[in-house]
């Protein structure tokens, strides 16, 4: 296959949470013209999440946080209801990874998960990928209250809802996070629930 790039440059502007890189480059264009390029790259390594549901109760476990993106964007109060997630630490698996920040985010102890997607939320201007997982969860899993990590700064409400409510919630704009909004989606598609 034929490259329709060439002469990629990259330049650090931010290495402080993330690194945020523009990159120019040249682009050759389906009339065979190529033009110089230049877009911004914010990479922050890639991140997992997963939706936890209950068939018994027909409930799943949700996370409600302040973002500050989200704040700046639409200066409500910045609260975000979301499926539990994290970033992936360096040479860890994505399993791995949201195994962990089950426990430490909402206080499940899963042993096992199952992978549904894969997916980039914000492709033209974020690297990150999201490996997005489901697992059945039970009330005896629970090992302790969840609500994140203090050395983390981490002050994460779990959010137990009936899963009707939850989709619900997509509707009304309660919930906007997008790999929320996919895995409630997935798990209503599949009837896991």
């Amino acid at each position: 296959m034929k490259t329709k790039l060439r002469n990629i440059e990259h330049h650090v502007l931010s290495n402080a949470w993330a690194t945020l890189t523009k990159i120019d480059y040249d682009y050759q264009f389906k009339n065979g013209c190529w033009k110089r390029l230049s877009r911004e790259s914010y990479n922050r390594g890639n991140g997992t999440a997963i939706l936890l549901y209950n068939t018994v109760k027909h409930t799943v476990i949700l996370t409600k946080q302040f973002r500050m993106p989200a704040y700046v964007n639409d200066a409500r109060d910045g609260m975000s209801i979301e499926v539990c997630a994290g970033a992936i630490d360096k040479n860890e698996d994505p399993e791995t990874c949201i195994i962990r920040e089950v426990e430490e985010e909402v206080g499940y102890k899963i042993t096992s998960a199952t992978q549904v997607l894969e997916a980039y939320t914000s492709p033209g201007a974020v690297t990150e990928k999201m490996y997005l997982f489901v697992a059945e969860y039970k009330d005896e899993m629970k090992v302790n209250e969840g609500g994140g990590l203090e050395v983390e700064n981490e002050e994460i409400e779990v959010m137990e809802l009936y899963f009707k409510d939850a989709i619900n919630m997509i509707s009304s704009g309660e919930i906007i996070d997008a790999k929320t909004i996919m895995l409630l989606q997935y798990a209503q598609i599949n009837h896991l629930l």
